[in-house]
């Protein structure tokens, strides 16, 4: 058997749950890593066969049943905590955020379909002619009608 086999096993073995084989003891015999770890699993076990379980004082109850009273008698519910200055304030805040930023929906820049500030280059740069074809895609692409229009015309007139 190898050690970690050994090591697995040695919990069982020091409480006297499994029992030993000739293998293992074989093992025990020549590995005496092995030996003193089963020797130590062996002496905390009998240390905690004779620890005894301390008594609870004898005004434990009592102060436990108070403690329990003292917790039910605090305020419960949200309103309780509207009551404290700090998250008042906080609420309050934000509700005038909230409505300020709902009564002044005109008030901001107008945004295009990718957030960016619409108007924000002047038109004749290269930015702000890309903006323009790419706000006006639509009607640039009804064009090709116009062309058609066009060459109709030009044959109705030569004929």
């Amino acid at each position: 058997m190898k050690c970690t086999e050994i090591c697995e096993l040695m919990p069982g073995l020091a409480a006297g749950l499994d029992a030993v084989t000739p293998e293992l003891n074989d093992h025990l015999k020549n590995c005496a890593g092995c030996a003193g770890k089963l020797e130590e699993f062996r002496a905390t076990m009998a240390l905690l066969d004779e620890w005894q379980v301390p008594e609870p004082s004898p005004y434990f109850d009592t102060r436990l049943l108070a403690r329990v009273r003292e917790e039910k008698a605090k305020p419960q519910g949200w309103l309780f905590w509207l009551r404290k200055p700090a998250l008042a304030v906080s609420l309050a805040v934000l509700m005038v955020l909230s409505v300020t930023l709902i009564r002044t929906d005109g008030a901001f820049p107008n945004r295009d379909d990718r957030g960016a500030v619409a108007g924000m280059f002047e038109p004749g740069t290269a930015v702000g002619d890309l903006q323009a074809l790419d706000k006006n895609s639509e009607m640039y692409s009804d064009f090709e009608v116009l062309d058609d229009l066009q060459v109709q015309s030009d044959v109705s007139a030569n004929q």
